[in-house]
């Protein structure tokens, strides 16, 4: 019997359309998640991780930023069709969102107990004492002394700023939550505390997540499910240790030979060659084809589905899907 899916994407397709040019962000995404697991959404910068997780949220900035295209289903609800009222009770609510950068998320002038117990009090209808004290619970729960409720951003380091980002995204227990790059301002010490921290928070919630990051290891560390962006694209999908042992896609073996590894003596890595396809001019046919050595002329004028090349291991690559099985 298949699980329900608890989040569904569909062709999601989004653009950024200024007088001057179109960018091409995300085209055409596809992808489903079971209540209560991870995925990993990884590629380079500029691969349209972050308005995949803006457009699910709808907080992308319009104009210039446009969803033309898709469907985007929580519990079987559409959520590009519910009014922008409807989508505030959404959001914060039954969907949160770690912000990339932690020293930017937070309000200067507002105290950090006060932008927590903000949020508990928009989505539930608590006195202010009562959210005063959810909020000092939620603070001791992300590791920072209730004592501090009523200092300022300004008075904690990188971590304690992350954390109370992390605090604020899960006040009110959501079902669903996007993480982006939640660990990529922080020293490696405070990034496994971190994470520690998301991990445990999420099993106890069981709450469902989008993991936004660079780092191939907090994948393996964090997720059940990878996809692998390129140019808005998801090039590879599935089980996480089914793409971390038998990789197919020829951008996703780049990204793992340019790892450094402790049982290879290299003098050397691997770079993938060239540079990220402008999003404003995208190449025809096969996104990845003036990067790839297995490019042939049929990669470069026509355009490749994502298909099922194993049980739950899907791609998009002519030269894959050319083998013989």
């Amino acid at each position: 019997m298949e699980k329900k899916a608890y989040l569904s994407v569909e062709n999601l397709t989004v653009k950024y359309i200024t007088s001057d040019e179109t960018v091409n962000a995300v085209n055409n995404v596809s992808f489903s998640l079971e209540k209560g697991k991870t995925l990993g959404l990884v590629g380079e910068t500029g691969a349209g991780k972050t308005t995949i997780a803006r457009a699910i949220l709808r907080i992308l900035q319009s104009p210039p930023g446009e969803i033309t295209e898709g469907k985007i289903y929580i519990n079987g609800k559409n959520l590009l069709e519910l009014s922008e009222k409807e989508m505030y009770q959404v959001r914060g609510n039954q969907v949160s969102m770690i912000f990339q950068d932690p020293m930017t998320a937070l309000n200067p002038v507002i105290t950090v107990g006060k932008q927590i117990s903000e949020v508990i009090r928009y989505h539930e209808k608590v006195s202010k004492k009562e959210a005063r004290e959810r909020a000092a619970k939620m603070l001791e729960m992300v590791g920072i002394p209730a004592e501090r409720f009523d200092e300022y951003p300004h008075q904690f380091s990188g971590g304690m700023k992350q954390r109370v980002v992390i605090a604020i995204a899960l006040a009110c227990s959501p079902d669903l939550l996007l993480a982006d790059e939640p660990t990529t301002a922080l020293d490696v010490t405070i990034q496994a505390q971190v994470l520690e921290l998301i991990r445990g928070l999420q099993k106890s919630n069981n709450t469902t997540m989008i993991l936004i990051t660079h780092d191939l290891g907090v994948v393996a560390e964090m997720c059940e499910q990878v996809a692998i962006i390129y140019a808005g694209e998801i090039v590879e999908m599935g089980d996480v240790l089914e793409i971390y042992e038998n990789p197919r896609h020829p951008y996703t073996i780049g990204l793992f030979r340019a790892i450094p590894t402790l049982e290879d003596d290299k003098e050397k890595l691997e770079p993938i060659p060239g540079m990220m396809t402008d999003p404003t001019n995208l190449p025809k046919g096969c996104k990845f084809h003036p990067r790839c050595k297995f490019a042939t002329e049929e990669c470069s004028c026509r355009e490749m589905e994502l298909k099922e090349i194993s049980a739950g291991h899907f791609c998009r690559c002519a030269h894959v899907q050319g083998e013989k099985t």
